[in-house]
Parts: structure tokens; sequence; C-alpha cells
């Protein structure tokens, strides 16, 4: 048989996916809502991009205090790489929406364009992550590294700047947690 070719569907993902089965329990308004939150994290999307180039053209935003604005003037001002890879193993890995290190100062900054709750626990991942990934590469030394976190949403900046032990707390979960990754994915392969 000759299957029909549907080039115009590749690479995107229906609504109503035979993968994701559950709208099938869903009722109008769930299904509302599903879709209006799949358009606001294509619209998050949106506005990251948006945010990283802006980041890396050095163009600043006037004039208000909304979120996108403060966190790309500030990204801007601190001197940020924007969508930074950063990784542990193959098992821990993850991108920031913008970072720097300079003078023993790390900075990881991240922009939320919803406008669920927000964990910090993210922010703190990433510096562990660098911390991890560039003291064996290039030797910065966490005990001698500051670093300061920061939340863009809805106007607002949350700002935390985790101590010495905590950061030392997450550099030994995310080595004891991907060990036991590894321990489970080789029992698997027996």
């Amino acid at each position: 048989m000759n299957f029909n070719k549907h080039f115009e569907l590749e690479g995107k993902h229906a609504v109503l996916s035979p993968s994701k089965p559950y709208w099938l329990n869903y009722n109008q308004d769930q299904i509302r809502n599903y879709i209006l939150s799949q358009q606001a994290a294509a619209k998050g999307t949106r506005l990251h991009d948006l945010a990283a180039r802006l980041i890396q053209e050095g163009l600043k935003l006037k004039g208000t205090t909304q979120t996108l604005t403060s966190f790309v003037n500030d990204a801007i001002g601190y001197g940020m790489t924007p969508e930074v890879a950063l990784r542990y193993t193959e098992n821990c890995f993850g991108h920031t929406d913008a970072i720097s290190y300079d003078r023993g100062i790390l900075r990881v900054h991240d922009l939320k364009t919803g406008s669920g709750p927000v964990h910090i626990e993210q922010l703190e991942i990433y510096a562990a992550l660098f911390l991890l990934e560039y003291e064996r590469l290039f030797g910065v030394n966490p005990a001698n590294t500051k670093v300061n976190l920061r939340i863009y949403q809805n106007d607002d900046i949350q700002e935390v700047n985790p101590d010495r032990d905590r950061m030392e707390e997450l550099i030994y979960l995310i080595k004891e947690r991907d060990s036991w990754v590894e321990d489970t994915m080789q029992e698997d392969d027996k």
C-alpha cells in the first residue's frame, strides 16, 4: 500500500495526539485549558528566543518595569550570555536563560513567562552544574565563588544568594543522584 505523505505535519504535534490519549477523558473546559496552556508555553518560548537575541545584540529595552525589560536590561548590564548549556553528565544537564562568571561572582538569571509558582532550586542546580563543570575544566573554585540567582516573573525579581554550604550540598546531591542513575542503568543492561 502507498501511504499518504503528510509533509506539512513534520515536526508538529497534534493537540489530540494518540501518544497522549488523556484528552479522551477531558471535558470541553479541560480541552480549552490545555490549549491555552500550550499557547502560553509557545509564547514563553518565543519570548525566551527574543530575550536571547536582544542580549546577544546588546539591545536594551526602554522605559518599563515589565519582566522582559528587566531581565534583558539586567543581563546586558551584567555582561551575561544567554542560553548556555551546563553539563555534569548525560544524566544531569540544563540550559540557563542567562549566565555570567566574572571575578569570582557567578550570576544565573531565569525568565519566567507563566504565572505558576517558581522554584529557586532550578537556579541553584544550574549554579552547581556550572561549579562542577568549570572546576574540572578551568579550575573555578566553588569555595571562593559567590553565587547570585535571580528569577524574573510577573514584574518582580526574586533574588537569592546561596551560601557555600548550600552549593556544596547541591554538588554532593548531583554526584550522588547521578551515580544512582548510572547504577540503575547498569542493572537494566544486565
